[in-house]
């Protein structure tokens, strides 16, 4: 597929997502914050967590910035500071 002429931001895909496909946002968000909270607890100063396979990463502000497909990385790598959740 051609690039398109006009590049399109993630704002604007958060709102054709909301406004176009009807999609709620907001409870997307708050789902997302409650599993990440849940699997929190206890390890504050973490980086982030991992729960189902994907990397739920905290920044410096206490809030989720970004969700990735997670690797096993060894432990040598220094990752320690993440903890595996697995949500059955």
């Amino acid at each position: 597929m051609k690039k398109p002429i006009h590049p399109v931001t993630d704002h604007a895909v958060i709102r054709y997502l909301e406004r176009v496909q009807g999609m709620d946002v907001e409870a997307l968000r708050r789902a997302i914050g409650h599993r990440v909270g849940a699997a929190m607890l206890g390890n504050d100063g973490a980086c982030g967590v991992v729960i189902d396979g994907f990397s739920y990463r905290i920044g410096d502000s206490g809030a989720v910035v970004t969700v990735i497909k997670a690797s096993r990385p060894s432990r040598s790598q220094g990752v320690s500071r993440l903890r595996e959740i697995d949500d059955d």
